[in-house]
């Protein structure tokens, strides 16, 4: 049953990294890999908001393995992100490559705590 709950995310989340990624290419026609930033920073931010705004010690392990494993491991793209900066040392775009792993990793980690921040206050609001 686990891997159904897997399985179902997934596809969820599949689907939306490829209709989110291809948003910021129709503005940007570079070969930077703003798509995959792009979806990899959202699922950043959605990863730590989740786990604060819906309780993750409340949350089922069932829940747990759809809304994180499955949706948001599928959204974000730890491979396609490492192929693209492959792709552009390989093409002798340096600058871009070392700007991808700077951007994917420093804002990465600053958008996961703005998410737990921001879920964190929503949460212990004041009534």
């Amino acid at each position: 049953m686990k891997l159904f709950y897997i399985a179902s995310g997934g596809v969820i989340g599949a689907i939306l990294r490829y209709i989110l990624a291809g948003i910021p290419h129709k503005y940007y026609w570079g070969t930077f890999p703003i798509g995959t930033l792009f979806v990899n920073l959202l699922g950043s931010f959605l990863i730590g908001f989740g786990f604060v705004l819906l309780g993750k010690e409340n949350m089922s392990e069932n829940l747990k393995l759809f809304l994180f494993i499955g949706i948001l491991g599928s959204f974000t793209t730890f491979s396609t992100f490492m192929f693209e900066s492959m792709n552009l040392f390989r093409d002798g775009d340096l600058k871009f490559a070392l700007l991808n792993i700077a951007l994917a990793n420093i804002l990465g980690l600053f958008f996961v705590y703005l998410g737990y921040v921001m879920a964190h206050f929503i949460v212990h609001q004041p009534n």
